[in-house]
Formats: C-alpha cells, structure tokens, sequence
C-alpha cells in the first residue's frame, strides 16, 4: 500500500487528532503571536507555555545551554505572563482551529484551580497539568513526585472540568506509582516525562554555569530514559500517553508509539526549521506504518509489548 494512504491521525483522551505530533510546553505557547508561529509549523495541536496565576520573570541569564552529547539544559524558571494574558492566548488557538491545550502551573491547590478555571473559561480543548518541570521550588517535579500530592492535583482539577484533563508527570522514583494515582484522580492521559535534572559546571570558574545551579536536561540523551518510562506506565495501565523527550526524527518517533504513546510531543528539535522537522517526522511515520503492512499508525501504539 502506499504510504501515502497511511492514517497517523489519533484520539487522545476522546479528542481526535489530525496527526500524532504536538509541540512540548515551553517552546513558544506563551502570547497569541507564538501560537501563529506554532500553528506555522504544521502541529495537530498546540501546547501552550506553562502559565501561573501571577506573571513570572524566570531566573536571570545563563538560563540554557547546548551540551556536547547534543542535547541542551535550561532553568527558565516557568517565566510566563500570568493568566490575564491567558484568553487571547487560546482565543488565538481557536481561531486557527487549533485543538488548543493548555499548560496549567500552580504551587498549590488553589492555583492549579484558577489557572485552569480561566483556561476553561477561555476554551481550551484540554488541560495539561505541569507536575514535572524539575527546577522551580515548589512547582512541577517538586508536586508531581509525591503520588498523593499527584492525586489531590488532578482530582481537584478534574472534578470542575468540562474538557479533559492530562497529568504531565517528570522522572521520579515514583513515576509508576504517580500515573497511576493520576489516573485514579480522573486524568485522561499521561504526558511522560518531562525534562530531567542536571548540571553544568565551568571547570575555569569553578562555578555551576546556569544561574539556577541546576536545571533540566532535554534532547536526545533522555529519549531512552523517556521511552522507559512510557513502556513501564503503558504496562502497568494502558492509558492514553503523550511520549515526549529527545525526538528528532521518525525513528525516535516511532519507538514512543511502539511503547505505548498515542501521541507525541516535540520541544528540542524546534529551535532549528521546526516545519522541516515536522514534515520529515510525519513522512517517515507514513513510509513506517506502509513498510511493517498497515494503514493505521494507531494499530502500532503499544505493539513493543505484544512482541
């Protein structure tokens, strides 16, 4: 058959994409001008940037840095306008039927409830709840690793949304034990993983390079461990996932849809000719699914467990 018969359209959490390739929170997404560069590139949906209920400047320049083994490490520090900004961000979304998701931030209950309150007041198609940036105290990783902290979140989001509901969850001793308590508190899908703790140190100044100390880590060296991760929570599960770490060509797409993922999320590889990385991902997917005999990228998800 040819390729070009190839179906790579999803249903995520009972919204259904044109195709499986989305944008990852944080590249771009943070003012309706991001999301005409976003829906430039040819994405199924947009992500938007994590948002707060209060505007955040981030941590002081150094905030990201290329690494040798090709991947980058950034402490942005979840710099967002704050949800005043929020209703034109996904009106834009909405504009240029863009199946929109937000990125809902909060250090506690009561913020993860008035970020995404206003996200749904403003239409957003689904809500993706930050329970894994790594390097802001009190924020993501620092919530998201404790299991029942993970069930109080999106049980108090779920029950007061009218859309679905996604926990995007970091590497953590427990990231089995969380999905699961995710789940369990009414979440559609599992965003897996976020980008993971690391460091740089200039060895001349003797000092850490990024002003945060630390960071997190994205890019080729974590797809892998990402691909783990989705084929454990897969196993335990069989949620609906959006794999996301280290994608950069169809290959690394692929082995996430083989691991359980239903779609995918792309943050690194945009900072270079985004489009040509969206079209080369989805042409390789297409000659993929032909060559192993389907028409169907959605009989491939989860196949890496049958063999």
């Amino acid at each position: 058959m040819s390729s070009h018969n190839v179906d790579l359209s999803t249903t995520l959490a009972g919204v259904r994409l044109k195709h499986v390739l989305m944008n990852a929170s944080g590249i771009l997404g943070a003012t309706p001008e991001h999301i005409v560069r976003l829906a430039s590139y040819g994405l199924a949906a947009v992500v938007t940037k994590t948002f707060t209920e209060k505007p955040r400047g981030g941590y002081g320049p150094p905030i990201i840095l290329k690494l040798k083994n090709c991947g980058y490490i950034n402490a942005v520090g979840l710099a967002n306008p704050g949800i005043e900004l929020l209703p034109q961000v996904v009106k834009k979304g909405k504009e240029l039927n863009l199946v929109t998701i937000v990125s809902v931030g909060g250090s506690s209950l009561e913020e993860f409830i008035k970020v995404s309150t206003v996200a749904l007041d403003s239409g957003a198609d689904m809500l993706e709840l930050n329970l894994g940036c790594p390097h802001t105290k009190g924020y993501g990783l620092d919530i998201g690793s404790d299991p029942t902290n993970v069930y109080e979140v999106v049980k108090a989001v779920s029950s007061l949304s009218s859309v679905p509901v996604i926990a995007k969850l970091g590497l953590s001793d427990n990231y089995v034990k969380s999905s699961g308590k995710a789940l369990e508190g009414g979440a559609r899908a599992l965003t897996l993983i976020n980008t993971i703790k690391a460091m740089v140190i200039d060895v001349y100044s003797a000092k850490p390079v990024l002003s945060n100390v630390f960071g997190g880590m994205s890019g080729p060296p974590i797809h892998p461990v990402a691909v783990k991760v989705v084929y454990d929570v897969y196993k335990e599960y069989e949620p609906d996932i959006v794999g996301v770490g280290g994608i950069v060509d169809w290959v690394s797409a692929a082995e996430f849809i083989l691991a359980g993922a239903k779609a995918l999320q792309i943050g690194s590889a945009l900072s270079t000719k985004p489009k040509e990385i969206i079209d080369s991902v989805l042409k390789g997917l297409r000659e993929w699914v032909s060559e192993l005999g389907y028409t169907r990228i959605a009989d491939l998800v989860g196949l890496a467990h049958k063999k």
